[in-house]
C-alpha cells in the first residue's frame, strides 16, 4: 500500500493470534451486537405482560368466580394474544438476525502479515484495519497510513465536507472512507466506541416514528378515557339492579371486555412480523421497522443508473486513440489499475481489457472522487495521467469532448485518458489536460428494469433517474426503457440552487447526470418540500447522504458497507426488481391494518355507547336495565364479525399507497357505524324486553332479538370494510354469514351460547331494526366517502 513505507514494519503485520486471543480473553473486543434485536425473554414478556392482557385476566377471574365458565371464552383471547404475537416476532428475529449476518459489513484486518476479513464483533483493541473508499469505519481508531485518504463524518458530526486524514489523526466509528486507502488502528471498540450506542438505537427491533403506531396509541388513549366513565357506569348499573351477584357480574363482564380493542395491536404486530418475513424470503433485509411503513407512502423512487438499471459489471468495447503518440493508451490504463488499490467498476473493466502493466513507479496516486468525477496517477519519468469525465475534464468546444457526447448519447459509458498538467495531488490538479484516448464501456441493461419501471409507472410511483454519469448516456439508458421525461436529461451542473427552483425542476424532468452527491441529497430534499415520500436507492458511498435523508433508504447488498449501513432496507440479492414486492408488502402491511382497525374500533364504539344507554336508566332514577348481553355473546360476536374475518384481511394482498390522516379516517368509519350499531341492538332490545319481572325464557329471547340486531349490522360493516370484492373476500363474508346464522338455528350452539330465536315476533323486531341500521351504516359511510378519497381507492402523486 502506498504510504505503508512510513509504518513500522511490526505494526504493519498486526496483532498474532496469541495477542489477540489474550485481547478476547481479556474483554477487550468490539461485543457490540450487531443487531440490537430484543431477546427471547424480551418477546415473551412483552407479549404476555400487557395492559390488555392484565385487564382481560382480572375480568376472566370475575368470571370463573361466577361459575359460568362458558362466559368465560373470551380468556383464550390471552391465549391468542400472547401466543400468536411470539411466534410471529420470534420468527421475524429470527429472519432479521439471520440476514443481518449475511449483509453486514466485514472489515479487513492485518493478523499475522496477512489481510482477512472478520465479523466487526471480532475486531479486537490494537487491530490494524484496512479501509478504503465505501468501508465503513466500524472502530475508534489512530490512521496508521493513508494515501489521500478523505473521510465523511457527517453521520456524526453534520459536517458534510470530507475530511483528509493524515498518520496520527483519530478516525470515529460510524463515519466512512470516500475516497483513498489507508490503515488505522483500534483503539476504543465495543461499547466504548463513539458511535456505538447510537448504531445500537437505530438498530433496534421497534416502530419508532411510526405514524401508525402513533395513530394507534392516540386512538387508545381515546378509547382509555372513554373506558372509565362507561366501566363504572356498567359496575354501577348491573351491582344495583335487582339481579343476583353472579348474574351482575356476568353482565358486568359482558360490557367491559368489547371496549378493549384486543386484537388491534396483536394484528398490528403480526401484520409487520409477517412483512419482515416475507420480505426476508426475498432477500431483503429491513434494518429498520417503520420502514416497512414508509415503503406503502412511497410516491418518488430515485435511482442510480448503475447498479440499478444497469448491471454493475461493465467490459471495455472500444479504446480510441486520440493521437498522444508517446505512449500506447493501453499501456497507460494498465499503469493506472495497477496503481489504484481500490478499483472502481470502470477501472476493473480496464484492468482486464488492459492486464499488462509497466511497472512504472508511482509518486502520486488520486483515487477516484465522485466530487471530481476523475482518478488518476503520477509516475516517475513517466508523467501525470488522468481517467475521468470528458466534459470535467474539457473544455466545452474541445472536438474530444463532442465525440464524447456522441458516444454517449447511444447509452454507452465514456471516459478520458489524459496527461495532466500538474501531478495529481497538487491542490490545482489536474490543470490543463491533454486529451490520449477516449475509454468506451459498455454497461448492459438489467433485463428486469423494464418490468420494473412499468410498475411503478402502473402504481402511480414517480421515477428518477439521478446518476453521476453523463447526462446524455443516462437519458439514453431511461429512453431505452421508455421512462416518462427521459427526452430531455438535465446536466445537475446547470441545476438551481434554490431549493423551490429545483423542486420546480424535478416536477418536470426525471434523468439528472452528472450529479454531485451533495445535490443528490438537494435534490432528496426539495422533493420532500413538495410533500412526497422519497426512496432513495444507492449502492456506492456517493450515495450515502442522499440515502441518509430520504424517507426510506434501499442499499444494495454488494454496495459499500457505508451505504448498507445507513440505509432502512437492503436487497441482498443486488436486484432493483425486488424494489417492487418490498413497496408491495409496504402496502400491503399498513392497508390491511386500515382495514382491520375500522372493525375493532367500531366494536369498542358501539360497546361503549351501549354501556352508557343500558346504564343511563337506572342513573336517572328508571328501573336499572340488565346488560343484553352475556360475555359468551360478545365472544362469539368478536369471532365472526371481527377476529376471524380480521385476521385473513391483515395478510391478504393490497396495493394501497398509504396516505397520512390514519386517525381521522377511522374514526369517520367506526363513530358513526358504532352509534347506528349501538342504537339499533338498544333499541329492538327495549322494545321486547318486557321489564325485570319478565321470565327467564323471555330474557333470553330478548337477549337473542339484540344479538341478532347487532350481528347483522356488523356484518355489513365487514362488507364495507372488505372492499372491493374479489372471490375470497366475498367467500370470507359468506362463511362469516353463515356461521353467525348457524349459531342460532343449531340446537347445540342454542343451548350452549343461550340463544333462542323461537319467538318469531321478537326476530322479526330485531331484523327489522337490523335492515335500518343497516341502511343508516350504508348511508354514513357514502356520505363520509364522497368527502374524502376513498378508502379503496390508490392514491395519486402531487
Amino acid at each position: 500500500m502506498p504510504g505503508a513505507e512510513r509504518v513500522d514494519m511490526d505494526v504493519w503485520r498486526g496483532l498474532t493470534a496469541e495477542e489477540v486471543s489474550l485481547r478476547v480473553a481479556e474483554g477487550r473486543t468490539n461485543d457490540v451486537p450487531s443487531r440490537a434485536s430484543r431477546s427471547a425473554w424480551d418477546i415473551v414478556r412483552g407479549n404476555v405482560f400487557t395492559r390488555i392482557n392484565a385487564l382481560l385476566g382480572i375480568l376472566f377471574l370475575i368470571i370463573l368466580s361466577t361459575g359460568y365458565l362458558l362466559d368465560g371464552l373470551f380468556g383464550l383471547l390471552i391465549v391468542a394474544n400472547s401466543l400468536t404475537g411470539m411466534v410471529q416476532e420470534l420468527r421475524a428475529k429470527r429472519t432479521l438476525d439471520q440476514l443481518s449476518i449475511v449483509g453486514q459489513a466485514k472489515p479487513r484486518v492485518r493478523r499475522d502479515g496477512e489481510s482477512r476479513e472478520v465479523a466487526p464483533n471480532e475486531v479486537v483493541a490494537d487491530d490494524v484495519i484496512e479501509m478504503g473508499a465505501g468501508d465503513q469505519i466500524v472502530v475508534d481508531g489512530e490512521a496508521l497510513a493513508g494515501e489521500a485518504l478523505e473521510v465523511d463524518e457527517s453521520l456524526l458530526t453534520g459536517e458534510s465536507d470530507p475530511i483528509v486524514k493524515q498518520p496520527g489523526d483519530a478516525v470515529l466509528s460510524g463515519s466512512f472512507v470516500v475516497a483513498g486507502t489507508g490503515v488505522y488502528r483500534a483503539t476504543r471498540v465495543g461499547r466504548e466506541a463513539y458511535a456505538a450506542q447510537l448504531a445500537e438505537e437505530a438498530s433496534k427491533f421497534t416502530l419508532v416514528n411510526s405514524e401508525l403506531r402513533n395513530g394507534i396509541d392516540k386512538i387508545l388513549k381515546l378509547i382509555t378515557y372513554l373506558l372509565i366513565p362507561a366501566g363504572a357506569l356498567s359496575i354501577y348499573n348491573q351491582l344495583s339492579g335487582n339481579q343476583e351477584l353472579p348474574e351482575a357480574l356476568r353482565g358486568m363482564v359482558a360490557a367491559l371486555v368489547p371496549m378493549v380493542p384486543e386484537g388491534l395491536v396483536l394484528l398490528t404486530s403480526i401484520a409487520f412480523a409477517v412483512g419482515v418475513i416475507r420480505l426476508g424470503k426475498r432477500q431483503c433485509l429491513v434494518n429498520e421497522l417503520p420502514a416497512i411503513e414508509g415503503l406503502a407512502r412511497v410516491d418518488v423512487v430515485c435511482a442510480d443508473k448503475t447498479g440499478t438499471l444497469t448491471e454493475n459489471a461493465m467490459r471495455v468495447a472500444e479504446v480510441r486513440s486520440l493521437g498522444d503518440g508517446q505512449r500506447s493508451p493501453e499501456q497507460v490504463l494498465a499503469a493506472l489499475a495497477a496503481a489504484d488499490e481500490r478499483p472502481n467498476a470502470s477501472l476493473q473493466a480496464i484492468a482486464e481489457a488492459c492486464p499488462d502493466a509497466p511497472g512504472w513507479r508511482v509518486t502520486a496516486v488520486a483515487p477516484f472522487s465522485s466530487a471530481r468525477k476523475w482518478s488518476g496517477a503520477s509516475f516517475a519519468g513517466e508523467g501525470n495521467w488522468v481517467l475521468g469525465a470528458p466534459d470535467v475534464l474539457l473544455a466545452a468546444g474541445s472536438a474530444e469532448r463532442a465525440e464524447a457526447e456522441r458516444i454517449g448519447s447511444a447509452g454507452l459509458r465514456v471516459l478520458l485518458l489524459g496527461h495532466s498538467e500538474h501531478p495529481v495531488d497538487a491542490p490545482d490538479a489536474p490543470g490543463e489536460v491533454t486529451p490520449a484516448a477516449l475509454v468506451v464501456l459498455e454497461q448492459r441493461i438489467r433485463p428486469d428494469a423494464r418490468d420494473t419501471l412499468d410498475y411503478f409507472a402502473a402504481q402511480d410511483v414517480t421515477v428518477k433517474v439521478i446518476s453521476g454519469d453523463n447526462a446524455v448516456s443516462v437519458g439514453a439508458v431511461a429512453r431505452t426503457l421508455e421512462l416518462p421525461q427521459a427526452g430531455n436529461p438535465v446536466d445537475a451542473r446547470t441545476l438551481p440552487e434554490d431549493r423551490e427552483q429545483l423542486a420546480e425542476t424535478l416536477r418536470t424532468a426525471s434523468v439528472f447526470g452528472r450529479v454531485t452527491p451533495a445535490q443528490k441529497r438537494s435534490m432528496v430534499g426539495a422533493l420532500q418540500s413538495r410533500g412526497h415520500t422519497v426512496a432513495m436507492t444507492g449502492d456506492g458511498v456517493n450515495d450515502v447522504l442522499a440515502l441518509k435523508d430520504a424517507d426510506i433508504g434501499v442499499a444494495m447488498g454488494a454496495g459499500s458497507p457505508a451505504t448498507r449501513s445507513v440505509a432502512q432496507i437492503v436487497l441482498l440479492d443486488n436486484k432493483f426488481a425486488t424494489l417492487p414486492h418490498v413497496v408491495g408488502e409496504g402496502r400491503r402491511v399498513i392497508g390491511n391494518i386500515e382495514r382491520v382497525a375500522n372493525l375493532f374500533l367500531t366494536k369498542t364504539v358501539y360497546s361503549v355507547l351501549l354501556a352508557l344507554l343500558v346504564g343511563i336508566p337506572g342513573l336517572i332514577g328508571f328501573d336499572a336495565l340488565p346488560y343484553p348481553f352475556l360475555p359468551r355473546h360478545v365472544t362469539i360476536v368478536g369471532w365472526f364479525t371481527i377476529g376471524v374475518p380480521a385476521f385473513v384481511l391483515s395478510l391478504a394482498p393490497n396495493n394501497e399507497r398509504a396516505r397520512t390522516g390514519f386517525v381521522g379516517r377511522v374514526m369517520r368509519m367506526a363513530i358513526p357505524a358504532g352509534i347506528v350499531i349501538s342504537v339499533a341492538s338498544f333499541v329492538s332490545y327495549l322494545l321486547v324486553y318486557d321489564g325485570h319481572l319478565s321470565s327467564q325464557t323471555e330474557q333470553v329471547q330478548a337477549s337473542t332479538t339484540a344479538l341478532i340486531t347487532l350481528i347483522a349490522i356488523a356484518l355489513w360493516v365487514l362488507a364495507i370494510v372488505a372492499r372491493p370484492y374479489t372471490w375470497w373476500r366475498l367467500a370470507l363474508l359468506a362463511v362469516m354469514v353463515a356461521l353467525s346464522a348457524l349459531m342460532f338455528v343449531v340446537p347445540l350452539t342454542q343451548e350452549l351460547f343461550l340463544l333462542d330465536p323461537g319467538n318469531t315476533a321478537f326476530t322479526l323486531t330485531g331484523l327489522t331494526c337490523a335492515a335500518v341500521g343497516i341502511a343508516l351504516v350504508e348511508l354514513a359511510h357514502r356520505l363520509t366517502s364522497k368527502r374524502r378519497t376513498p378508502l379503496n381507492a390508490p392514491a395519486h402523486v402531487a
